[in-house]
């Protein structure tokens, strides 16, 4: 009997401690009313950013709760002002782009990419350089508009512009180009990184997000501006 009690009870034990971590796993990570040293961090990156009004001070207050949901408006999250997994990744993505970037183009660089994601499924539109339709440089064309960067409208023209960069040194932001239905830079794309871009696509009918490395691009790829240093 003491074996099987001794079988028994640290079985209980590891349920325990499993559920205790999955509902650990399911709280928010940071939000109003806490306060301590991981509060203080992601004031410090909100008022880096642009967010946060005022000192950084390590209490997540109203104002620190405001900041936060613009943050998370400007993202595309849902704007609860909780600070949980999806808005932590966010956050370390600003904050990647903008130190590889330096500050100024890093947030323009990050605006670039968080609008060009709200537009994923947005359908392709021959010409289109507008949120009812893109085509692939009408796509590029509008996301840099609206940023201070105004861009030739055509794939070619846009090819002809910025810093050209090698694929191994390629950052989020730079424009990826591939020739598909006609010799030279037909076909264009913004790089997101860990090896992917989000383009207007005739073939999915819509702003997607592909790898770079598959087999049709790699083939056709022709190489990258970068118009934000």
């Amino acid at each position: 009997m003491s074996g099987l009690r001794r079988i028994i009870c640290v079985t209980g034990v590891v349920i325990f401690l499993w559920v205790s971590c999955e509902f650990a796993a399911a709280q928010p990570l940071l939000k109003q009313g806490m306060s301590g040293e991981d509060v203080l961090q992601m004031q410090i990156q909100l008022k880096d950013f642009g967010y946060l009004d005022g000192d950084a001070d390590g209490i997540f207050d109203s104002r620190t709760k405001l900041a936060v949901m613009d943050f998370q408006s400007d993202s595309g999250l849902d704007a609860d002002g909780i600070l949980g997994e999806k808005t932590m990744l966010a956050l370390r993505e600003y904050k990647t782009v903008s130190a590889n970037r330096g500050l100024i183009d890093g947030r323009r660089v990050a605006e670039v990419i968080t609008m060009a994601k709200k537009f994923l499924g947005v359908p392709y539109a021959w010409a289109g350089a507008s949120p009812g339709g893109f085509d692939c440089s009408g796509f590029v064309y509008y996301l840099y508009s609206k940023v201070g960067v105004h861009l030739p409208r055509m794939a070619d023209g846009q090819f002809a512009v910025g810093s050209p960069v090698k694929r191994s040194e390629l950052q989020p932001g730079d424009i990826v180009f591939f020739s598909t239905y006609e010799p030279g830079p037909s076909h264009c794309g913004i790089y997101l990184g860990n090896n992917q871009f989000i383009h207007a696509s005739s073939a999915a009918g819509e702003v997607t997000v592909t790898p770079l490395s598959k087999a049709y691009y790699v083939e056709r790829y022709l190489g990258a501006r970068r118009v934000l240093r």
